[in-house]
């Protein structure tokens, strides 16, 4: 027994050599386009040159795959030394959620603290991942099992992407992934707000949909950076639909441009 946790703890260790940066996206709250994020800035990074993994944890809710058009995936093809390798969807972007070992994509993952840590360890561990330059962790809403295990298993994370909306009751529940990171010692490579503000197509004026200025607050609270404020727009929603990388479609509206300059800030952060 002890002889199989080794050999275990050998191939996570093997892994993680693999992978020179690791980044996770956190959200201390539902519905703020966390995995929306998460996914653009995946193929952001792929579109510039980097060998890019996105690993999606949110194992009661993944939609990762379906917002990157491998849902009809159901196997993976096999490495040398018996493990699979993840979903290569794009050139340098390579895919793993658990919807992949789903019979049914309607079916429930009904699972408690200990299950759902032994899964992500069995992404990182069983699953060969090829050489990569950036690891994109996207994470459920909160600060429980998920999030934890993979700070947990991985050990070296080089900073979280934070997510909210402009509302205050956003930043209530967002300021609770921010102590997270601070309890564990993850630094925070930076906040998004998502949702931010409309530009209308008719007179291309800024309009605030929503009430509230969360990032700004969260950035003056807790001294960290604001590294974009992304616009509501259809496109991104149609986008993640489709299984279409908006940054990559819509490179030239302005939701795309603030993706693009997101990717280019964070990579001058993992940098240094």
């Amino acid at each position: 027994m002890n002889n199989n946790v080794d050999y275990r703890d050998i191939l996570l260790k093997d892994n993680l050599s693999r992978i020179k940066n690791k980044v996770i996206v956190l959200s201390g709250k539902g519905g703020v386009g966390k995995s929306t994020v998460a996914v653009n800035l995946a193929y952001g990074f792929a579109i510039r040159g980097f060998k890019t993994g996105l690993l999606d944890v949110d194992l009661h809710g993944p939609s990762i795959a379906k917002m990157t058009n491998i849902e009809n995936i159901t196997t993976l093809e096999k490495s040398k030394d018996g493990r699979f390798y993840p979903i290569r969807v794009v050139e340098n972007l390579y895919v793993l959620s658990i919807a992949t070992f789903l019979k049914n994509s309607d079916d429930p993952v009904i699972w408690r603290g200990p299950l759902k840590m032994g899964a992500i360890k069995q992404f990182l561990t069983d699953i060969y991942w090829p050489e990569i330059d950036v690891l994109v962790i996207d994470c459920p809403p909160g600060t429980g099992d998920e999030p934890l295990s993979v700070v947990q298993l991985i050990g070296s994370l080089d900073g979280a992407i934070i997510v909210t909306t402009p509302q205050d009751v956003s930043m209530l529940d967002v300021s609770k992934s921010i102590r997270f990171c601070q309890t564990l010692d993850l630094k925070i490579l930076g906040v998004i707000e998502n949702m931010s503000y409309f530009v209308c197509p008719h007179c291309n004026n800024k309009v605030n949909i929503f009430e509230g200025k969360a990032s700004k607050n969260l950035s003056e609270k807790y001294n960290i950076d604001v590294i974009g404020n992304l616009p509501i727009d259809p496109d991104i929603s149609k986008s993640s639909d489709s299984g279409r990388p908006y940054i990559y479609d819509f490179a030239k509206k302005e939701g795309g441009i603030v993706f693009g300059n997101i990717v280019e800030k964070i990579i001058d952060k993992i940098k240094k």
